[in-house]
């Protein structure tokens, strides 16, 4: 069984170009032999925090999503800038969303989060030793507020539906 990447695009035509991904429509010739039009977002990679403090307490932010129009909980995460590495891009969102800089940052874990139709690459980053920092800067678009919770309640979360962001799940099982 090989890795290695065999289907060929034969065209590619942007659709859509957003401030966050943009989207394409290829035309490609699959492993198979067989040509299909795919939709594919293309979004730049995401670091996604897990903040704990003192070993029994993470950090997660009350977040309001347009797209489901719900408040949820979620880890503090956000977009690699470009020309940023991504420990830079983790320490600077876990300062912008929890108002904490880290100065421990450890990555624990890299997923593909919808393979089937877009190319975003998640980096998971456990991040400690938190001191607080003068303010919060959030983007234009996010309207949050980050809480501590002991470590099991939030895993609790999960099982119970509370949490319904699947990175946030999929985080809490990294610690």
């Amino acid at each position: 069984m090989t890795d290695k990447p065999t289907a060929t695009t034969l065209t590619s035509r942007q659709v859509h170009k957003g401030s966050v991904f943009k989207t394409t429509q290829d035309r490609v010739k699959l492993p198979n032999g067989r040509e299909t039009t795919l939709d594919v977002i293309r979004h730049p990679p995401s670091v996604i925090l897990i903040p704990i403090l003192d070993s029994e307490k993470v950090i997660l932010v009350r977040q309001y999503r347009y797209a489901l129009d719900k408040w949820i909980w979620e880890l503090p995460a956000g977009n690699v800038e470009p020309g940023e590495t991504l420990d830079a891009a983790a320490r600077r969102e876990c300062a912008e969303e929890t108002g904490r800089i880290p100065s421990t940052v450890k990555q624990v874990g890299t997923f593909f989060p919808i393979p089937g139709y877009c190319d975003e690459k998640m980096y998971f980053y456990l991040v400690t030793k938190l001191r607080p920092t003068k303010s919060f800067k959030l983007d234009r678009d996010e309207i949050l507020t980050p809480h501590v919770f002991p470590l099991e309640e939030a895993k609790n979360m999960v099982s119970n539906g509370t949490i319904i962001d699947m990175k946030t799940a999929l985080g809490l099982t990294l610690v």
